[in-house]
């Protein structure tokens, strides 16, 4: 339920795509109903080094206070440094997700994550929804795979590995059945279910060759992934790659960006 085991240097690489592809029209919302004010706090859920609340505070001149959550004291200790040196005071949190409650974002403004809500299972999507309605706090939860990707120029294998990748998305990890592309609909059901007001917008990575070096390493994992799903595809995985890396590819990977807010007096 984090970023746990996620190399600093991948997310290093990944983080102009993901600033890029975020639906910075979901902050007006945000920012026309309750985060007109200073001295906002932020509980970011998943952390890794940071990148969603640099973002944040890039958009969002109120933003002084950040709470970061993560599994990995590496990463936290990243984010936090970085954090920091943008004048902004931070926390840290080390631990699971899971037991996150309504108490425990008390004083919180907003909840938000990137990347985060495929490696939830649907009940601690629902446990989740509830902590942040029941607390009163928005949710702005960021780039949560759609289980689209289109690649050109297309070729009949890309299907085959998009559906093993996507099934590798939805496995069962110790003892837990991973949301993967389902996050996005499993997260607006439970907060609508709430009585949250949500809205959700497109958020795609569009990769090329100016970003060869994202889009290379994203191919290999998107295809590694697929084939410990689906072994048959490894004969064909290595001349689908040297196809695919040594011509001209563009990608669009596409993922869905969510903002909840509680029907509540805060």
């Amino acid at each position: 339920m984090s970023n746990e085991g996620f190399a600093p240097e991948w997310l290093a690489l990944r983080e102009k795509a993901d600033a890029d592809a975020r639906a910075t029209e979901l902050l007006d919302y945000l920012r026309d109903s309750i985060l007109n004010r200073s001295g906002v706090s932020v509980r970011d859920l998943g952390c890794g080094t940071g990148s969603m609340g640099r973002w944040l505070a890039g958009k969002l001149s109120g933003v002084r206070h950040v709470v970061l959550h993560d599994r990995d004291p590496r990463l936290l200790g990243l984010a936090e440094a970085s954090m920091s040196a943008l004048g902004i005071t931070v926390e840290t949190r080390e631990g699971d997700l899971a037991a996150l409650k309504a108490d425990d974002l008390a004083g919180a403004d907003l909840v938000t994550c990137s990347a985060l809500l495929d490696l939830l299972t649907a009940d601690e999507m629902n446990a989740l929804a509830a902590a942040c309605v029941h607390g009163g706090v928005p949710a702005l939860f960021t780039l949560s795979v759609a289980g689209r990707v289109e690649l050109t120029p297309a070729e009949p294998l890309d299907a085959a590995f998009q559906d093993a990748f996507n099934a590798h998305q939805r496995r069962v990890e110790g003892g837990r059945r991973l949301l993967g592309p389902d996050a996005p609909e499993a997260a607006a059901e439970a907060f609508a279910q709430l009585g949250a007001d949500v809205r959700t917008a497109p958020s795609p990575w569009r990769l090329g060759p100016d970003q060869a070096a994202l889009t290379a390493e994203w191919l290999r994992g998107w295809v590694g992934a697929a084939v410990e799903q689906e072994p048959e595809l490894a004969e064909q995985a290595g001349p689908y790659l040297e196809r695919r890396l040594s011509g001209e590819l563009n990608a669009v990977v596409h993922h869905i960006d969510l903002l909840a807010i509680p029907r509540v007096d805060r």
